[in-house]
């Protein structure tokens, strides 16, 4: 039994800085989930799409070295994606794609406890229908995760993406969303009231980043909040994933995913909602605090203060 499943694109960040240096990294929002979660640990495969060349080669080590395996069909003849990142003086990020998404081949959804997706591959046609099949198949097999991730420069209009976003909230046990992402896809409402609404589609728990201010969530218990560490941010590149990657660690160890423990997830208490949240911030505060998509691994997380 493999731990998680994750779906979704891999690219390179060519990642410019405020003053004028730049570096590329090995990217794309479910590739830095599964990078996250293999680095705590966690058994992972990657349903993807990278190409025959060199950044192709660079994705596929840089995955493969943390444990990542790539599912078959993952590798294309199409070039391999990339994402402009341009970092400003806050160390926050903003992103340029050139993308290409789609799946080759439904992958076997057996031995898997989890599945998550989100982000460009989830809407961007004409993969986006193909990984919402995937993921209604995969429902009754595991527990499913998805973080909207929102590119409007990639995404149709907020009016249109959002009713298509909100068939995988329905689909969903556990939904992170950030507060940014939420600003366009419902500009003017309080972010835990779109969150709330959410909760009534169906998932357990859906949880709202927003940036240095920390997290909130929201559950049948009731709502939690929890402030981020103080850090030194050096860059925003990954945070979210690595955000989301430990959600799902932390529900790994407590030993609520899996299909069969739908009804365990959906009676989370506060106490363990904020329990959830504070592992989050913390791997999430630790990736910021380095350049680029790095997430800390089991050790250094045991190690960091």
């Amino acid at each position: 039994m493999r731990d998680v499943l994750v779906v979704g694109e891999s690219l390179i960040d060519i990642v410019k800085m405020p003053d004028g240096s730049g570096a590329e990294h090995p990217g794309g929002s479910p590739a830095n989930v599964a990078l996250g979660l293999a680095r705590l640990g966690r058994s992972v495969d990657l349903l993807t799409r990278v190409g025959p060349d060199a950044r192709g080669q660079v994705i596929r080590s840089h995955l493969e070295a943390s444990g990542v395996q790539l599912v078959e069909g993952s590798t294309t003849q199409e070039r391999t994606s990339t994402a402009a990142a341009t970092v400003d003086e806050r160390g926050v990020a903003t992103y340029d794609f050139d993308i290409d998404w789609r799946i080759e081949a439904a992958p076997d959804l057996t031995g898997y406890l989890a599945l998550h997706t989100g982000s460009i591959a989830a809407v961007l046609p004409p993969g986006g229908e193909d990984v919402l099949r995937l993921v209604g198949a995969a429902r009754e097999r595991m527990t499913i995760s998805y973080d909207p991730n929102a590119r409007p420069k990639l995404m149709l209009p907020a009016a249109v993406t959002r009713p298509f976003m909100e068939r995988y909230v329905a689909l969903a046990d556990v939904v992170k969303v950030s507060d940014e992402d939420l600003a366009w896809l419902a500009p003017g409402v309080d972010p835990m009231d779109v969150a709330r609404s959410w909760l009534g589609l169906g998932p357990a728990v859906v949880v709202v980043t927003f940036g240095g201010r920390g997290a909130s969530a929201v559950c049948a218990a009731g709502q939690v909040e929890v402030p981020a560490p103080p850090i030194v941010v050096v860059d925003t590149v990954g945070a979210g994933d690595s955000f989301m990657a430990a959600l799902i660690d932390h529900l790994a160890l407590t030993d609520v995913l899996g299909a069969t423990r739908r009804e365990r997830l959906r009676a989370i208490s506060t106490r363990e909602a904020v329990a959830m949240l504070d592992h989050a911030v913390r791997i999430a505060a630790i990736t910021c605090s380095r350049a680029g998509a790095n997430p800390p691994t089991r050790a250094e997380l045991t190690l960091a203060p």
